[in-house]
């Protein structure tokens, strides 16, 4: 099939066209319960979504990742656990739930309600086998350089392995925790009229940690076409699905 490009139809076609272990990474935002029909383009359920990650489950190399960033709706007082169900299927057919991620909204929209306002939703890493990829993003280290004095106690009979006290000295950097935060509210100005687009950041940090340069990436529900975007601009190769033509457009351009 014909790589670098965005496919205007349903992903299910999109992914009959690939070999098995095609692609390296998938970084995508499937519909939340039908939250949003984008249109009436879009028809989305369990058997839907089942159907998609058993094609993705394929479709993955070894040592592929899928990163899922998914919420629930809340029906009659209660959230659906759908994001639960979906990630405890992708375990079933034989991914690995490598890691459960938050996305953290730094400005989430204000809303009406008996409860705390959502300000999250789950970024489940799936991998299929051990991670062949992982570039850790680092942070800077608040107590770098400082000098610690650790004190090895010694055994009930007096006696230690390491009978001595030890100078540490913080790193200068560390890895990254697994909640990360991103701001909200531009990027659908700046498409013009989708509805749910996710941080180009977010895309990007993932796309960094899972893969390398020349690698494939892929976005079954590519929207406006921001999986694709970073891609590009991190020297990966990718291919994108998306049912509606006009974001189809907006991705384009």
């Amino acid at each position: 099939m014909e790589i670098n490009k965005i496919y205007n139809e349903d992903c299910l076609d999109t992914m009959a066209k690939m070999p098995d272990g095609f692609v390296d990474l998938t970084v995508t935002s499937p519909p939340y319960d039908n939250l949003r029909t984008y249109n009436g383009s879009l028809v989305w359920n369990e058997s839907i979504w089942k159907a998609i990650i058993k094609e993705l489950y394929r479709v993955i190399k070894k040592g592929g990742v899928v990163v899922w960033v998914v919420g629930d709706a809340t029906i009659k007082g209660s959230e659906t656990g759908t994001s639960f169900k979906q990630a405890l299927f992708f375990k079933g057919i034989g991914l690995n739930i490598h890691d459960t991620m938050i996305y953290r909204k730094v400005n989430p929209i204000p809303l009406t309600h008996n409860r705390y306002e959502q300000g999250f939703e789950f970024m489940f890493i799936f991998s299929k086998g051990k991670p062949k990829t992982f570039n850790p993003i680092l942070v800077e280290c608040k107590t770098k350089g400082k000098e610690y004095n650790i004190i090895r106690p010694k055994g009930i009979d007096g006696s230690s392995k390491r009978n001595r006290d030890e100078i540490v000295i913080t790193k200068n950097t560390k890895y990254r925790d697994n909640i990360f935060e991103y701001s909200i509210g531009h990027k659908k100005q700046e498409t013009g009229c989708h509805s749910a687009p996710f941080p180009e950041k977010l895309a990007e940090d993932h796309i960094l940690s899972w893969s390398n340069e020349g690698d494939l990436v892929y976005d079954p529900f590519m929207g406006s076409g921001t999986t694709a975007k970073m891609a590009i601009l991190n020297k990966r190769n990718w291919v994108g699905s998306e049912i509606a033509k006009e974001y189809c457009e907006i991705a384009e351009k």
